[in-house]
């Protein structure tokens, strides 16, 4: 296929504020034209939007496919049908791994095992006192990190003097630092050999984010993205500086108010903060101070978060839920729709460097996502990642029902029936 045309749907396209009723034509992967008629010309292919809105493709900067390693939990393929089905066409993974993606054969063996993708990807490599920054540099890495400030799932911790030294490093070749900021010498012993969720958060408390970020801001001569922001205070300081950060839709729509329900199921690093906070922290999205949203994707299986507090792993999945309870607030007037698209595509396209990504505009990638209006209660026997589960059971989705990565149709449901693109997913520089 080397031609396609989206018409009759309500386009959200390059910088305007709302949908319009225009056409789009693509040409080899690439929109070459958006106008009310496309038309004039042959056309392979005919998406018709019956109306719909026309998106462009969200690009989550965070996620953890599992592979290598731990594939029980997930994988390029479970994972990248995971994303598209929510709308999502490009996702970066992360480094823990197993291998860790820290030198030059794990990074060659990731990108070989996401020839399986159905999207585009990119791929961070890890900082640890065992990477390989010179191998790492004659690869086409997404960006560095997240470099862990404390160990997180992968015990890939660093100290203060590496994370510097890192930064500077990857600063002065202009490429980007990821971080998840967490001081453990902030930490609190709790008695974690329970059922009591909820001391997880008191274990890790926000303290515990506000001073790291504090510290990375203060040795970090380079702009750095922060990773997965949990509190509000945290977004304050990074707003007074040149460095980015991301937020979590856990973070945004979870509390600690709903460990009680969620139990182990919602333990996660950074872990969910008090009511109030994630209030602030939803009103700091609303006035712009959060520059990204992005899932951390990080799937676990029913098996291993059946486990007490200290045994249970962190982590929750994500990637095909963002798009759609985002959508689904725009349309319950939280958000707008505008602001939407700029925090899960426009945004994370920009501070990720991916130039040909993120919006509906000629020259870019033909990364389209087409939304009926219509809420759906999200379940999930209906989600399509491998560990079978979600902490968003029971909330309002708005999701696609067809997505197109590069022009290609990569995803469609009607009625109730699926069709998913085998592979084939390029990796992004």
């Amino acid at each position: 296929m080397t031609s396609v045309a989206v018409v009759n749907g309500r386009v959200l396209h390059g910088a305007t504020r709302e949908p319009e009723d225009v056409e789009i034509r693509v040409e080899n992967g690439v929109v070459t034209r958006i106008a009310e008629s496309v038309r004039d010309g042959s056309v392979d292919r005919t998406v018709d939007a019956d109306g719909a809105l026309v998106l462009p493709g969200a690009v989550d900067a965070h996620v953890h496919f599992r592979e290598p390693g731990a594939t029980q939990k997930e994988d390029w393929r479970s994972g990248s049908r995971s994303a598209v089905a929510g709308g999502v066409t490009t996702v970066v993974d992360q480094p823990n791994t197993d291998p860790p993606t820290v030198d030059g054969a794990a990074f060659d063996e990731k990108r070989q095992l996401a020839s399986r993708a159905v999207v585009d990807h990119g791929i961070n490599a890890g900082v640890t006192p065992d990477w390989r920054p010179d191998e790492l540099f004659d690869r086409p890495v997404s960006a560095y990190g997240e470099v862990f400030m404390a160990d997180s799932t992968g015990e890939m911790g660093v100290d203060a003097s590496l994370f510097e030294r890192a930064v500077r490093r990857v600063g002065s070749r202009g490429e980007l630092v990821t971080v998840h900021a967490e001081d453990s010498d902030e930490f609190v012993d709790v008695d974690l050999d329970n059922d009591d969720a909820d001391a997880w958060s008191r274990h890790r408390p926000p303290e515990a984010e506000i001073t790291a970020v504090e510290r990375a801001v203060d040795v970090a001569d380079e702009a750095v993205h922060f990773a997965h922001v949990s509190h509000p205070r945290s977004v304050d300081i990074i707003d007074e500086t040149r460095h980015t950060c991301e937020v979590t839709p856990h973070h945004l729509l979870l509390s600690r108010d709903d460990l009680g329900e969620l139990g182990t199921y919602g333990r996660m690093n950074p872990p969910l903060r008090s009511e109030n906070a994630r209030r602030r922290l939803f009103e700091r999205l609303i006035e712009g101070a959060v520059d990204c949203v992005a899932t951390d994707h990080a799937p676990h299986t029913a098996e291993e978060k059946d486990a007490t507090v200290a045994e249970a792993p962190s982590g929750v999945p994500g990637v095909e839920t963002v798009y759609p309870l985002l959508l689904a607030l725009a349309l319950d007037d939280e958000l707008l729709l505008s602001h939407v698209v700029e925090l899960v595509a426009q945004a994370p396209a920009r501070i990720l460097g991916f130039g040909d990504k993120g919006a509906i505009r000629e020259g870019n990638d033909a990364d389209i996502a087409i939304f009926d209006e219509t809420f759906e209660t999200i379940r999930d026997d209906r989600l399509h990642t491998r560990c079978g589960w979600t902490p968003f059971e029971g909330f309002d989705g708005v999701f696609p029902r067809t997505v197109l990565r590069r022009g290609e149709v990569v995803y469609e449901r009607d009625d109730g029936d699926e069709r998913f693109a085998e592979n084939g997913g390029a990796l992004v520089v």
